[in-house]
């Protein structure tokens, strides 16, 4: 045969850097970041006007106007709390002699005492302080007997009865120091330390 070639079929051309492929170049993008600051304070604004702050708590008590106008008050209608410049509780009924108690049973003892019959919603409740007891401890007795005029209420409309409320606060006077004197004197820290020891 004439002619001799390659019956095999042409190469296949390689492809390489010489190529005449283009490559498609990445389209970068930029994003307008000033809509989204605009829409953040908007935000900001909305939340600040429609939230309600936090409102300082304030404990709400009506002074009368003239505090050294004495009063005559039945001892049966008088229900009297004094607290010493030690700190310590004392409670007594009409005149009778002094009791000591914790600050946790003054709600208790608010409620017994307002429910009372024979002096149902008459009662007034006198909280007699030294001027040396802490302002913390005066808070709680407070609000121990804040507490208590829940119930005290829920009773007395049980009965019919619109709760009226009769409150003082005052200083201890020289009877009431007196008083704590002679039935509650203060020990002195040797006494205390022996009393722990037994």
């Amino acid at each position: 045969m004439a002619g001799g070639g390659s019956l095999g079929g042409g190469g296949k051309t390689k492809r390489g850097k010489s190529s005449n492929r283009k490559t498609k170049k990445r389209v970068g993008f930029f994003i307008d970041m000033t809509p989204l600051v605009d829409i953040t304070f908007l935000l900001l604004t909305f939340f600040m006007f429609t939230t309600t702050m936090a409102t300082p708590q304030i404990m709400k008590m009506a002074v009368p106007p003239e505090r050294d106008v004495e009063v005559q008050v039945q001892e049966s209608k008088l229900f009297t709390i004094l607290v010493d410049e030690f700190e310590r509780v004392f409670w007594y009924p009409r005149n009778d002699e002094l009791v000591e108690i914790e600050v946790n049973e003054i709600k208790k003892l608010a409620e017994e005492q307002n429910l009372r019959p024979e002096v149902k919603n008459e009662l007034i409740t006198s909280l007699k302080v030294s001027p040396d007891a802490s302002y913390g401890l005066i808070v709680r007795i407070l609000d121990e007997l804040s507490i208590a005029e829940g119930n005290i209420t829920k009773e007395l409309i049980k009965d019919g009865l619109v709760r009226e409320r009769k409150f003082s606060l005052t200083k201890l006077s020289e009877l009431d120091i007196q008083k704590l004197a002679e039935e509650a004197p203060a020990m002195d820290k040797n006494e205390e330390e022996v009393e722990k020891e037994n």
